[in-house]
């Protein structure tokens, strides 16, 4: 065996075929390991020897198993290949946001040309999404939102910004209840006001509340949905900077 690429699950949310660090070898006439087979795994090995044919290194995609693949577990992996790699490298963080209205395009929008970021965006219903979505961003429509939410990665940052009250209250639910690594709101002090006290009564600390940042954004920039993205991406860029320091000086 000479070139060969190695395809890794690094996580999954929901049902999934197999759990995260799975991994298989696919080389030029064979192939070893397996991902969970089925739909899943015949299309990563087609794409792993596209790769081994045009000399491309690498690649990550989360692919949503029931909208993409017609597959019954309902969940999603993310994929690596890597080119004659014993491990993956790390790679971007996940940001899961969720709604496709105004401001969650605008969002999408900012946020997707930055490589600091792997995208998964929910919504209700495919039709909530714009036609045209950009490389590199998973679109995942599901019926139950915040069932989703419950099996998020609980490393994942989230930005809830859906179309219903109900909606947003039962996803900072899922997910206090979930974990996470960082999650924000969109709304008003009132609305935050009264999502407190019924958080609470869900059994959430004070403590585990105010974790979720609500409002989100720069106020000083204004309520257009671009300007809250532009106040988003910077707060997140921030962190995912203060992150790497803390990294290097604990090195």
């Amino acid at each position: 065996m000479s070139d060969f690429i190695r395809i890794t699950v690094t996580r999954t949310a929901g049902s999934a075929p197999r759990d995260a660090d799975t991994t298989m070898t696919v080389w030029g006439n064979g192939q070893s390991g397996t991902i969970g087979g089925g739909a899943l795994e015949w299309e990563a090995t087609q794409v792993a020897r596209r790769m081994l044919r045009e000399g491309r290194k690498t690649l990550s995609r989360t692919v949503p198993l029931g909208p993409e693949l017609g597959q019954c577990c309902g969940g999603s992996v993310t994929l690596v290949w890597a080119l004659n790699a014993a491990e993956v490298s790390p790679q971007a963080s996940p940001l899961w946001i969720w709604g496709a209205g105004h401001v969650g395009r605008a969002i999408v929008s900012v946020m997707a040309p930055l490589p600091d970021f792997e995208i998964t965006w929910i919504d209700t219903g495919p039709d909530r999404f714009p036609d045209s979505i950009a490389d590199g961003v998973t679109r995942l429509p599901t019926a139950d939102m915040p069932r989703l939410a419950s099996h998020a990665p609980v490393d994942a940052t989230h930005l809830i910004l859906t179309y219903s009250h109900e909606i947003d209250l039962a996803l900072c639910h899922a997910l206090l209840t979930r974990g996470f690594a960082g999650a924000g709101m969109i709304g008003s002090a009132t609305k935050w006001a009264r999502f407190r006290s019924r958080l609470a009564k869900l059994g959430h600390t004070n403590a585990q509340i105010s974790r979720i940042a609500c409002p989100i954004g720069q106020p000083e920039l204004g309520k257009h949905p671009t300007a809250i993205a532009i106040g988003v991406a910077t707060a997140l860029l921030k962190q995912a900077d203060q992150s790497v320091q803390q990294g290097e000086t604990a090195g």
